[in-house]
């Protein structure tokens, strides 16, 4: 298995403040509250939107509740609640 995170050893052993732990902790904390794209990199889905019509295609990226789609006509993006799963 590959690593895509390799830690910096340059800042092992050094003093943490509290502010940037609590700073952190808020940023956790808030992330884990907000709605998510209940759909995965690589997902076959169909678009439906009144300004961008009916699309075909696969979840390219996913950005908070904004969801780049890749069809077969170009590149969209949808709310991830105008998505379903394919049938």
């Amino acid at each position: 298995m590959v690593k895509t995170h390799v830690q910096d050893l340059a800042n092992m052993g050094r003093p943490v403040r509290l502010s940037s732990l609590v700073a952190r902790l808020w940023r956790r904390t808030r992330a884990a509250t907000r709605p998510k794209s209940p759909y995965r990199v690589g997902d076959a889905v169909v678009g439906d939107d009144p300004f961008n019509g009916r699309q075909e295609g696969i979840v390219m990226s996913h950005c908070g509740t904004s969801v780049e789609l890749s069809a077969a006509a170009g590149v969209f993006y949808y709310d991830h609640r105008h998505l379903r799963p394919q049938d």
